[in-house]
């Protein structure tokens, strides 16, 4: 039996809809909004509203994107902690806990990361009673250093050059992996991320974009990071076979695109690997955007009507709207899907659904650091060039093809260099060249919701008995 111990969340399906919740624990998870240390936070993981029950998309002013196609952005900030990676951080702690591998107060939870999942993490080893610590590189935004340490995590940071977030793991498996006492969490590897972006975000997706235009979903795009996001492809394609999914890598880090990987400024994505979760059989092409271009359309964005409404013409009260929604990475992403439109010829109606994984505020530093380097940015000359510079520019090139078999088997090749040093075998690396296999870890997501309601359900009848 599992413990009382144990404080219960939410199932697959009741972060994928809010109003499958027990009507008590969605009314303290009502009242929890605003504040995350809440415990009926755990409740409020989810892309919908709790209150409402509808998900939080944006439809992008096609000023803004100079397309005629739907942009729709699902928006990550309101998540609790802030980001998105909250979602994969509680379903592995979740699965764990019904495995019966981990309890609260004898496990300490171990993740690497380059910032968002690490803080997702910490956030919920808070709220379930775990010591957390979190691996990441130097040289990532002051604000997620400090996020981590509010939520009471310890950090450790690791020297990483070149962009490429391999040492993190190699730490990780030398010093902790298999230690008593020791739960690693590696969002790359792990399928509790494959499963809560596959069935709750992807599923989010298909009912956000059902409220626009012809209702499909033409294509979705998202920057890897651990490639969790892109899971969500394959849910779309499993409704509408023909959509494209588009992965987003910035130029200085194309390793999807087989051109290498070095430093580049956008936090949260193109860590330098083709990542153990991302099933790259679904992946059709990847579009290449510039680095220093999301940092710029950041600036621009934040300037609001100033800048948005004078040059792009966009709308004062929607330019007003998107000030800080997005982080870099959701301007990668929005780059990345006006390609895309571009490139596939998607036309007016028709949806191209992307994520927006955080908000502007954990970047103040990065944006500040961008002023410095950019004596002139103040002016407002100089974000207007911008503003048409990054976004008008977007539609402009082609995208990567990934569909041939030869692309494939280089993905395959590229997996293979890498995850058996981090002690994952041929016999996996084998089973992901199939879609039976990639079926078989999404289907888990039921037996794992029937397991998660008995359990709370033999907690509710254990109190019964005490009153």
């Amino acid at each position: 039996m599992i413990e009382r111990t144990i404080t219960w969340g939410p199932t697959y399906q009741e972060m994928l809809d809010p109003a499958t919740l027990p009507p008590e624990a969605r009314q303290e998870a009502v009242r929890a909004r605003g504040n995350d240390l809440a415990p009926a936070g755990l409740f409020g993981i989810s892309w919908s509203d709790v209150h409402s029950g509808r998900v939080r998309v944006l439809r992008l002013p096609p000023e803004l994107t100079g397309v005629e196609a739907n942009i729709l952005v699902l928006v990550g900030r309101d998540f609790p902690s802030g980001s998105l990676k909250v979602g994969p951080a509680y379903a592995a702690v979740m699965e764990a806990e019904l495995d019966g591998r981990i309890r609260p107060g004898e496990a300490t939870l171990v993740a690497p990361t380059s910032g968002n999942f690490g803080i997702g993490m910490a956030y919920i080893a808070r709220l379930k009673g775990y010591r957390a610590l979190v691996l990441m590189p130097r040289g990532r935004s002051a604000e997620r250093y400090e996020r981590v340490g509010a939520y009471g995590a310890e950090l450790e940071l690791v020297d990483c050059e070149g962009g490429n977030l391999l040492p993190v793991l190699e730490l990780l498996r030398q010093r902790y992996e298999g230690q008593p006492g020791y739960l690693p969490l590696n969002q790359f590897a792990m399928m509790a991320n494959y499963r809560f972006h596959r069935f709750v975000t992807g599923r989010s997706a298909l009912d956000a974009a059902a409220g626009f235009g012809d209702g499909r979903v033409a294509a979705f795009v998202a920057a890897p990071g651990s490639a969790g996001t892109l899971a969500a492809g394959d849910e779309i394609k499993a409704r509408f076979p023909d959509a494209a999914v588009v992965a987003v890598e910035p130029v200085e880090c194309a390793t999807l695109a087989g051109r290498g990987c070095g430093s580049h400024p956008v936090e949260g994505i193109a860590d330098g690997l083709v990542n153990l979760i991302h099933n790259v059989l679904n992946t059709d092409y990847v579009a290449l955007v510039q680095g220093d271009d999301c940092l710029r359309g950041l600036r621009v964005v934040q300037e609001g009507p100033g800048v948005l409404t004078r040059i792009l013409g966009v709308p004062e009260a929607a330019a007003h709207s998107l000030v800080g929604l997005f982080g870099p990475s959701s301007i990668a992403n929005i780059l990345g899907a006006i390609r895309t439109a571009a490139a596939l010829g998607i036309a007016a109606g028709q949806n191209i659904v992307t994520v927006a994984p955080d908000g502007f505020d954990r970047y103040p530093s990065t944006i500040a650091a961008l002023e410095e380097s950019h004596p002139g940015l103040v002016d407002q000359a100089v974000l207007r060039q911008w503003a048409a510079q990054v976004f008008r520019n977007a539609a402009a090139g082609p995208l990567y093809d990934l569909r041939t078999a030869q692309e494939k088997q280089r993905l395959f090749l590229q997996k293979e260099t890498v995850w058996p040093r981090l002690g994952y075998g041929q016999e996996i690396l084998e089973a992901m060249k199939s879609p039976s296999y990639w079926e078989g870890e999404a289907a888990r997501v039921a037996d794992y919701d029937r397991r998660l309601r008995e359990a709370r359900e033999q907690d509710h009848r254990e109190d019964a008995k005490t009153v």
